[in-house]
């Protein structure tokens, strides 16, 4: 396509902007997405294989999707009065709220450094979008959040918990003065947890003590990446008015057919959490052990460190065969910071190995 006709027809914005980076990772140990590192036993392989074939992919999926969604509010206890829709990831759902919000002046807020899909979602849908500085150790600054709500109040406050890429959860009491004041505003909340399964607190349970609060979740770290499953939950009411702007076939007759699926096997995706946390702590035991490597709290199934040369440690990684995420040059507070997902533990081992011999 010519020059003068992508000037005169895209976006001057888009154009300007970076695409979401995906490394090439074909031929290496890839730690690098948070990825659940596990496949499925042969037994369950064939199992889903059968199931999926069965799947009438002649038909639009609306039955098989609302069975899902049945099937979830079950599995995640969803408390009374409270309703969820789900999305095709919950990359989508983030966009189907800025969508949904896009009301005048609209701005969204959020901490940074976090998930860099809250900004690219109000870029691209018209809206403000307002980051709020974290703390050097990683928590909300909780004057300077009051403030920015106080200013630009917003339509969507995101808090993820945990938060990515530092991977730690924040502080509760902090978090409840926000949610008060966004209250007052006339705002909603949304708490992202996409690593729920590792964390040791969820705000799920605490849905119906505010009618302004959403819970965001992605079945990408039950073990689902591939699949593309994300589901958001919050008052009936609400998610009623949200899921006006959904797409009416958005998620596919496989991908609710391997939710149904995973879910009827929950018992396997929980026993490969719980390994997961357990190489957690001991990758982050392993790391804290070694000179010149910072290592910061986790409760995601990743862990940020930082070392004196991320640069030049990333690249030594890269060339031992091992692929993580440099993320040094997403905010200064990650100065030198790299973003390791926690992995099978025999992965763990090349990448502590990797990783001090590229120091």
């Amino acid at each position: 396509m010519g020059t003068e006709r992508l000037k005169q027809t895209l976006r001057q914005d888009v154009q300007g902007m970076h695409a979401y980076a995906i490394q090439p990772s074909a031929g290496f140990i890839k730690l690098d997405a948070m990825e659940n590192p596990f496949v499925l036993p042969p037994e369950l392989q064939h199992a889903l294989g059968e199931r999926l074939g069965r799947a009438a992919i002649n038909r639009y999926p609306a039955q098989r999707v609302a069975d899902l969604a049945a099937a979830l509010t079950a599995h995640v206890q969803l408390p009374a009065g409270q309703r969820l829709m789900l999305g095709n990831g919950s990359d989508e759902l983030i966009d189907l709220l800025a969508v949904a919000c896009d009301v005048p002046g609209a701005t969204i807020l959020a901490p940074v450094p976090g998930f860099v899909m809250y900004a690219m979602s109000a870029q691209l849908r018209g809206l403000n979008f307002v980051g709020v500085t974290l703390t050097a150790d990683f928590q909300l600054d909780e004057a300077a959040m009051l403030a920015a709500i106080e200013q630009h109040r917003p339509a969507i406050t995101y808090i993820a918990y945990p938060n990515n890429p530092t991977a730690n959860l924040f502080d509760d009491a902090v978090i409840e003065k926000i949610v008060a004041a966004i209250g007052k505003q006339n705002g909603l909340v949304v708490f992202d947890e996409a690593y729920q399964p590792f964390s040791a607190r969820t705000w799920l349970p605490r849905l119906g003590a505010h009618d302004h609060v959403l819970v965001l979740r992605t079945l990408s770290k039950f073990g689902l990446a591939g699949v593309r499953l994300g589901y958001l939950c919050g008052p009936t009411a609400l998610i009623d008015e949200i899921d006006k702007v959904r797409p009416p076939y958005n998620v596919s007759v496989l991908n609710a057919e391997a939710g149904l699926f995973a879910l009827e096997h929950a018992g396997e995706y929980a026993r490969q959490a719980a390994l997961l946390k357990e190489e957690r702590t001991r990758l982050m035991a392993a790391l804290s052990d070694v000179p010149g490597v910072q290592v910061f709290p986790s409760e995601a199934n990743m862990v940020l460190v930082r070392v004196p040369d991320s640069k030049r440690t990333f690249e030594g990684m890269k060339q031992r065969g091992v692929l993580v995420k440099h993320v040094a040059g997403l905010h200064p507070l990650l100065q030198n910071c790299l973003r390791l997902t926690v992995g099978a533990p025999e992965e763990n081992i090349v990448m502590i190995r990797a990783l001090k011999e590229s120091l």
